[in-house]
């Protein structure tokens, strides 16, 4: 997977316009529209199950491009790559065959919330994109700005005021027509650039501003709610300018770990990785900044930016007085560059240049690009089904930045969301076992992930019932089922899933995880019969500190529990029956540490599940009910007041962990009420019977 041979820039460009030349005269099952993180990963999936697609971009060169850090990954987002690459997406592989620093975050804690990451090679992730696209059957990539949707008679049979059947292109009068279209236009849609009190049209700097007639066509002739999100990003600092030696080194994992489950090494090589540097702001950046914010536009604007990756100015507004990271990370194994991450401004760039140098390590540092801001419009996900299709128009999707996420993760996992809907589509057609030969809009009912199956689920869910009043960012928190949903087994909840239920699958992939999932179950039943008294596991294993006043009974799965007891260990004690499962040491520790909280988890959902018809009694006060519930999650239930459990679980913004919550506490009461009416009945009962005794000793 590793040794592919990519193309050339130059080949590509050229196979692209031999493409282009046809594009304006073909019927497409689907057109992607915007060529970033989303739009690639969009393009390719339906091409994937079998639909014609076409990728529209306005730019073929910055195709797979990393606008803004060149790194993937993180605590939350890591996960996100490892379920697009589950479904056979592009990024974990891309990440893989980019990365120059490879690190898994959050290892202090549990391995259901490590976060894998990886600075990135800005030319080798771009390229690697490129080439996946242009060996993709049945992907056709045209240079062009789209300049509106086409709309026509809706189908009665669907629901819908409107129907999308295309797309015109700017300069052009010929329509071209699809079965679908999926807009991913990331910050292009009606975006502004700012540099400290300049303002002009664009998305990204260096690019062309997207055209103005697909805002007003979601706008007036669709009706959708639209608002205005910003973000930003820092400048680019010459890496010989920097005196590193004032920075902390933070140097890469000795040992890569790949994003992609296909893959078992990087292209990198451990010895070959770049390491990062950490250094802190000074209160001269914080002088600098509350000096020039009347010559900065962009932060005094009411759209919402980034919580959790905030402008330098946004920093040292809401938290003065502290002391803030900055990470100078690189660009490319041969990039002169360094990426500041921390640093993210719009003030002028004379100025920028008077901040950084309040740094230490940045004391003589020149820029090379300025940093600048970026506002956009952005549709409100609440109009979205779980499919992420418009409700109110047939046959219009949209994914990424345009639903108000933030992340090149999270646009990645929108993508492969919309796969959801390829399936009722079109015929499928492409190399799948348990996908219909025949399926239709008309006919089928969509495959949606659930937020208890995936972290891409709770992302979707979290959009369309949840909406959003900042830009979105995938945490571990989110996730109720987190222990359930970890990096290390996104392979088994949705390899098969992709390849029988909606065909986004190779058969290679598919074939890998079979062997997986069948290896893992051998070698946990192998683990299960290996069953020994607490004596004999102590002497067979003298350092696993179990106690010596325990007794019982325990299986090799109880003892792997143990925190000083791995694998290996038991298979050096017992090769005979576990030796040859070495391969997966790792991913059975983690199955033995977690399989109490997963197998406590399946029954809480199969509780909800089997509860469903429960009352609710109508007089619970919601708002001060003694169970762990969000605010949010009590006015919603306070102001619907469903009748029934099932009703609850129905209600946008409920979560799986507060219906637990409330179940528990319904059979609770429940329970306290029954009791203190046997109490009532039996005292009635001893009052009766002294009555009885009284009248006859009279």
């Amino acid at each position: 997977m590793l040794t592919k041979k990519l193309p050339p820039l130059q080949r590509f460009l050229s196979l692209v316009s031999r493409r282009a030349s046809h594009a304006a005269r073909q019927q497409y099952d689907v057109i992607v529209v915007g060529g970033g993180h989303a739009g690639t990963e969009a393009a390719a999936a339906a091409a994937r199950v079998g639909a014609e697609t076409l990728l529209v971009s306005q730019k073929i060169q910055t195709i797979g491009a990393l606008s803004c850090n060149p790194s993937l990954g993180g605590v939350g987002k890591g996960q996100l790559v490892r379920e697009v690459d589950a479904l056979d997406g592009l990024c974990g592989r891309a990440g893989d065959w980019a990365g120059i620093h490879f690190s898994i975050l959050n290892r202090r804690k549990g391995p259901a919330v490590w976060g894998p990451r990886a600075q990135l090679d800005r030319q080798r992730y771009r390229t690697f994109i490129q080439s996946e696209l242009l060996s993709t059957p049945r992907l056709t990539v045209l240079e062009g700005s789209v300049e509106e949707l086409l709309l026509s008679e809706t189908n009665p049979e669907e629901p819908g005021t409107h129907r999308v059947t295309g797309i015109r292109l700017a300069n052009e009068g010929t329509p071209i027509s699809a079965s679908s279209v999926i807009l991913t236009t990331g910050t292009f849609l009606s975006g502004s650039l700012f540099v400290g009190q300049s303002e002009s049209p664009g998305g990204r700097i260096g690019d062309a501003p997207s055209s103005a007639g697909l805002s007003h066509t979601l706008r007036e002739r669709l009706g959708l709610r639209v608002g205005r999100l910003r973000t930003g990003t820092p400048p680019r600092i010459l890496k010989d300018s920097v005196d590193l030696s004032l920075a902390h080194l933070h140097p890469p994992d000795s040992l890569p770990t790949p994003f992609s489950f296909l893959n078992t090494h990087t292209r990198c090589k451990p010895e070959e990785q770049l390491p990062c540097y950490l250094t802190y702001t000074t209160p001269g950046v914080e002088r600098v900044v509350k000096e020039s914010l009347h010559l900065n536009c962009h932060i005094q604007q009411d759209a919402k930016g980034p919580r959790y990756c905030p402008s330098i100015e946004s920093r040292v507004v809401r938290f003065p007085g502290r002391q803030h990271q900055v990470w100078l990370e690189p660009e490319g194994l041969t990039s002169d560059l360094l990426y500041p991450q921390g640093l993210s401004m719009t003030m002028p760039p004379d100025i920028q240049l008077r901040l950084i140098r309040e740094i230490p390590p940045l004391h003589k540092a020149e820029i090379h690009t300025p940093g600048y801001g970026v506002q956009y419009d952005f549709v409100c996900p609440t109009q979205l089904s779980p499919a992420l299709q418009v409700k109110s128009t047939q046959g219009l999707f949209l994914a990424g930045q345009i639903n108000g996420t933030t992340g090149y993760e999270e646009a990645a996992a929108q993508a492969l969301e919309n796969l959801s809907c390829y399936e009722s589509l079109w015929p499928i057609t492409g190399p799948v076992g348990g996908v219909n030969a025949a399926r239709s809009a008309l006919s089928m009912p969509t495959v949606a992930l659930s937020r208890t199956e995936s972290y891409i689920g709770v992302l979707i869910d979290d959009l369309v019932s949840r909406g959003v009043t900042e830009p979105y960012r995938m945490f571990t928190s989110r996730a109720e089922y987190r222990t359930s949903l970890r990096p290390d087994n996104a392979d088994l909840r949705l390899t098969l899933k992709g390849f029988e239920e909606v065909g986004c699958v190779s058969p290679l992939r598919y074939q890998e995880a079979v062997r997986v999932r069948d290896s893992l179950q051998e070698a946990q039943a192998a683990l299960q019969t290996l069953s020994l008294s607490s004596p004999k596991w102590r002497k067979a294993l003298p350092d696993m500190g179990m106690s010596e006043t325990k007794s019982t009974v325990l299986t090799g799965m109880d003892v792997l529990h143990y925190n000083d007891v791995t694998f290996e260990m038991l298979s050096s004690a017992f090769p005979e029956s576990l030796s040859r499962h070495m391969e997966f040491a790792q991913r059975l520790k983690i199955e033995a540490v977690y399989k109490p909280h997963c197998d406590l988890q399946k029954k809480e959902i199969e509780r909800i599940q089997k509860e469903e018809n429960m009352s609710l009694p109508q007089d619970i006060d919601y708002l001060t009910l003694p169970v762990s519930m969000s605010q949010e999650v009590r006015e919603i239930l306070d102001r619907v007041r469903p009748s029934t459990l099932g009703a609850a679980t129905r209600l946008e913004g409920m979560t799986p962990a507060a219906i637990v919550h409330l179940l528990n506490y319904v059979r609770t009461a429940a329970e306290r009420e029954r009791r203190t009416q046997r109490h009532l009945k039996e005292e009635r009962a001893g009052d009766v019977c002294k009555r009885g005794v009284l009248t006859s000793v009279k």
